[in-house]
């Protein structure tokens, strides 16, 4: 079921919001305090590719720079990012073929929020694969 749901949301969401985030990560990449801006941002475009089999969980040796980043992260770009995906997600629950597909948009959320201190992992192996 997970595979049709990605090819569903690939076509009609995913390909749109990775070009975006890679675009993004391009331009953050430009300058070197940039550059973890970008990685997360290119993290983010992978994880809008093919949301459905995955989730992210907290790094829990992420430090005080992650949380600086975060700050900075959500002042700059995760505001707006955050306000695009609830509507576009609102959008996509008015038809009930489209409640999945809002559903991950609200599942994109967090991580476009607070992108610093995040792991992606699948979520049969949620555990195994998180750095604690």
């Amino acid at each position: 079921m997970k595979t049709i749901l990605n090819v569903i949301w690939f076509v009609l969401s995913g390909f749109w919001l990775f070009l975006g985030y890679m675009l993004a990560g391009l331009l953050l990449c430009i300058t070197i305090i940039g550059i973890p801006f970008g990685i997360a941002a290119f993290r983010i475009g992978v994880y809008a590719l093919w949301p459905f089999g995955r989730t992210t969980v907290e790094r829990r040796d992420a430090g005080a720079p992650s949380f600086i980043g975060n700050i900075l992260w959500l002042i700059l770009a995760g505001w707006w990012l955050t306000l695009a995906h609830i509507f576009t997600g609102i959008l996509q629950c008015i038809t009930i073929i489209g409640i999945p597909l809002g559903l991950a948009n609200f599942k994109l959320i967090p991580v476009s929020l607070f992108p610093l201190g995040r792991e992606i992992v699948r979520t049969d192996q949620p555990f195994a694969q998180a750095r604690w």
